[in-house]
């Protein structure tokens, strides 16, 4: 086996990851799933630390809630505790495959998951613990892409890979567009310029800061996660590395 590329990952995930169907809801097999992808990176070596960030668009989306009246703050706390929800289920499916595994959140719920702290984080990632960071930043007006960012850099991570469903980042949508066409490398300031929907502008621009490398690619596919991991090109890696060049 090669020896893993980034020996402590920041997992993105989508609410609707969880789901099936119409994207709301949570799926215990597709949570399961993911499960089983997280597995696969430990199998690969016991030594590398995984922590995840899990957002609620599968259960409540604060954009709605706005649209309806209401104010942002509130609407933004609901999507919180929303994502602790689906913390608990992955970490449900996770400890069914013998992962040893912690919820964090930074909305203190003590009864169910543990509060955020750092040092705890990095010492659970140590013990070979994946850790979840449920309820955001703890802070209204934040997504959970900048929750990844941010969790990414107290924690020193290595990347942050952001999972989708299409094998990288496109110059549009390759659902709607049979001739759209990928990118193997961007800058972070190429992806904020092209207005490409990776993450978020304030969670590029905090991991471009900080020098954090941001890899999109197809969780779902076993050989691109497997070929990240040692180094090998799978998905688009947005870093300081410029390259306007779509691949086909």
């Amino acid at each position: 086996m090669a020896p893993l590329k980034y020996k402590r990952i920041l997992l993105k995930l989508s609410g609707e990851a969880l789901s099936s169907g119409q994207g709301m809801g949570i799926d215990p097999q597709q949570a399961l799933k993911i499960a089983e992808r997280v597995h696969d990176i430990q199998q690969m070596d016991r030594e590398v630390g995984i922590a995840i960030v899990i957002g609620a668009g599968n259960l409540w989306r604060g954009r709605i809630g706005q649209e309806l009246g209401m104010h942002q703050a509130t609407a933004d706390y609901m999507g919180m505790l929303a994502t602790v929800m689906n913390a608990l289920a992955l970490m449900d499916a996770l400890e069914s495959l013998g992962v040893q595994t912690r919820v964090q959140s930074a909305i203190e719920m003590r009864q169910v998951a543990e509060p955020y702290i750092r040092r705890r984080a990095v010492r659970h990632l140590e013990k070979g613990r994946v850790v979840i960071f449920g309820g955001g930043t703890g802070n209204p007006y934040f997504t959970t892409d900048t929750t990844a960012a941010l969790r990414a850099m107290e924690i020193e991570a290595n990347v942050v890979i952001k999972a989708t469903k299409v094998d990288g980042v496109y110059d549009s949508d390759p659902n709607k567009n049979p001739q759209a066409k990928r990118f193997d490398h961007l800058s972070y300031i190429e992806t904020i310029n092209m207005g490409l929907e990776v993450m978020d502008k304030t969670a590029i621009t905090l991991c471009m800061e900080n020098k954090l490398p941001i890899l999109v690619l197809n969780l779902w596919d076993r050989e691109a996660l497997h070929n990240a991991l040692i180094g090998k090109t799978s998905g688009t890696l947005i870093s300081e590395i410029k390259s306007t060049e779509p691949v086909i």
